[in-house]
This record gives C-alpha cells, sequence and structure tokens, in this order.
C-alpha cells in the first residue's frame, strides 16, 4: 500500500455504508467496550455523556504531539469532548469531564478537518474519539469528497471496542493508543474502568494488525502505523513493565513507544496521597530501562 490516506482507497459507497453501519449502533450503543445500550440518536446518554452528535472543545495545529506528527505544519488536532475513561488524574478534565464544546454536525466536523488542512497540518488527529467513530466516519465521508487528503490519526485512550476498530481498518492510517496501566486493578482503582488491561491488548493488537509499524515519508513525517503512549506514574502505579513486555512480546519489539514523563497530579488525583506528586527523575529513567530490558528498539520520551 502506498502512503497516500487509506480512506482515498476506499470506494465511496464502501465509506458511506460504514458510516452508515456505525451511525445506526448508535440507536442501541455498542460503540465502545461499555455496550450501554441506549439509543444516542434520541438524545439518551451513556458513560461517555454524549449523544447523536459529536462535541468538538478546540481544533487547530499543535505544534506538541510527536516529531513524526508535527513536522513544520503541526499536527491538526481535533480535541472532542467526554471520554470513556474515568481517570481521576485527567490533565484534560474541563474536555473529558465537564464537557467543555460545543455540539457539531458531521457537515461543520468535515468543514473543520478541510480547513486545518488549508493551514498546513500534516495529519488529522483526532483526540478521545472512541465514543464519537460513527460521526467522525461521516465527517470523513463528506469531507473526502471534497478533496480532504490528510493521514487521519486515532489517538485514544485504548479502551476500544475491536469490531469498531475493525470498521476503521481502510479508514485509519495512524493509531496512537495510550496504554494507561499494565493491570486491571490499578485501572479500575484510578480510571474506573474493569478489565482494561485486557480490552487494550486486543485493541492494540487489532490496531498493529491493520497498519503495522509506523512508517515516514522522506521528511521524517509518519504516513501510516502504530505509535504507543505510556505515561509514567508515580510509584509504578502504571505498572510499567507489563506495558512494555506486552509490547515487545505480543506486538513487536520495533513498536514506536512514546514513554511520558509529563504527569501531575490534576484533576481528583489529589485526593490520593500515592497520585499526590509528579514522578522522580528516578522513576523515569527506570521506566526507560524497564523498556529497554523488555527488547524494544524504538523508544521516544517526551515532558
Amino acid at each position: 500500500m502506498g502512503f497516500g490516506p487509506s480512506y482515498r482507497q476506499l470506494k465511496a459507497e464502501e465509506l458511506a455504508r460504514r458510516a452508515e453501519t456505525l451511525m445506526e449502533a448508535l440507536s442501541y450503543c455498542t460503540i465502545c467496550p461499555h455496550n450501554c445500550g441506549v439509543n444516542r440518536l434520541k438524545g439518551e446518554r451513556g458513560f461517555c455523556r454524549t449523544g447523536a452528535r459529536a462535541i468538538v472543545a478546540s481544533f487547530g495545529p499543535h505544534f506538541g504531539e510527536e516529531p513524526e506528527l508535527v513536522g513544520w505544519g503541526g499536527s491538526g488536532t481535533i480535541f472532542f469532548s467526554f471520554c470513556n475513561l474515568r481517570c481521576v488524574f485527567c490533565q484534560n478534565c474541563e474536555l473529558s469531564y465537564y464537557g467543555e464544546g460545543e455540539e457539531v454536525t458531521e457537515e461543520e466536523l468535515a468543514r473543520i478537518m478541510l480547513s486545518l488542512q488549508e493551514r498546513g497540518c500534516h495529519n488529522i488527529n483526532l483526540v478521545s474519539p472512541s465514543h464519537v467513530v460513527p460521526q467522525i466516519v461521516a465527517a470523513i465521508k463528506i469531507a473526502a469528497d471534497r478533496g480532504l487528503n490528510l493521514p487521519l490519526v486515532y489517538n485514544s485512550g485504548g479502551y476500544d471496542k475491536v469490531e469498531t476498530l475493525q470498521l476503521l481498518e481502510g479508514i485509519v492510517d495512524i493509531y496512537m493508543p495510550d496504554i494507561k496501566f499494565g493491570s486491571n486493578e490499578m485501572a479500575e482503582k484510578y480510571s474506573g474502568i474493569k478489565g482494561y488491561f485486557d480490552i487494550v491488548k486486543a485493541a492494540v493488537k487489532e490496531m498493529h494488525r491493520q497498519v503495522g509499524i509506523l512508517e515516514t515519508d522522506e521528511n521524517g513525517i509518519a504516513r501510516r502505523g502504530l505509535i504507543i503512549r505510556h505515561l509514567v506514574l508515580p510509584e509504578d502505579l502504571s505498572r510499567t513493565q507489563e506495558v512494555m513486555n506486552f509490547i515487545a512480546q505480543e506486538i513487536s519489539p520495533a513498536t514506536y513507544v512514546n514513554i511520558m514523563a509529563q504527569y501531575f497530579p490534576a484533576h481528583f488525583a489529589r485526593k490520593f496521597p500515592e497520585l499526590s506528586r509528579r514522578i522522580t527523575r528516578k522513576e523515569f529513567l527506570q521506566a526507560l530501562e524497564t523498556a529497554k530490558k523488555a527488547g524494544l528498539t524504538n523508544t521516544g520520551r517526551s515532558g
């Protein structure tokens, strides 16, 4: 497969069929692993508190992402409001928890995507997309008909449903999940999610099956592939070793993994003494060493 955006290679009728299938799933919502069963098309709300329309908090060129996404034109980031996780330390809680933003139609979302292309961004970076996949795909259909020609980045918290991801095959070019915890117990305690690590492992395997190892163009700009993020938490609450071993052994040692040090006690974190401080330099260096010992050969760092 070449470096053109995946959705440009799908027939228009297939893209429309995927959008219709996904939108129908909102009538008894099974889009993410929560399987709430509410009728979002009639305004009912489940775990994500989002109805028939996506809510966008902000959008624009973003220069704080991985270098392979940013280049010189920035990553065309669209921040969606609300989330299908409840992380007590969320650094974007105004969006994910309090839902700041405005509802948009699929037509308006398509225009946002096209505006980011016009501004010279290298990709369309969909932040927290897991609960609004139907609206996104419907917007992509509109935008593609009008000339959208940028790779799509699916930037999620990893709590994604394999069946939904399968409907994104041939649409998404770059998957960028954050594997937050290598422990179901830690995830339930700090993100309110049961079985998180099991679910994220299945999701990341599906993502890798679709797009493989990260590929860049002649300028070093990401065009296709998998990027995994992992935020290091104090006292190894994120269980970094289990995460790195999973990636090295069940995905690929060549997987691009960004190990992040920018944790700070946001949102409700200070209610938990173990989360009420930043990580130490020693803790971060230990995380990097853990990745190396696991056999990973393509790790980045940020924070």
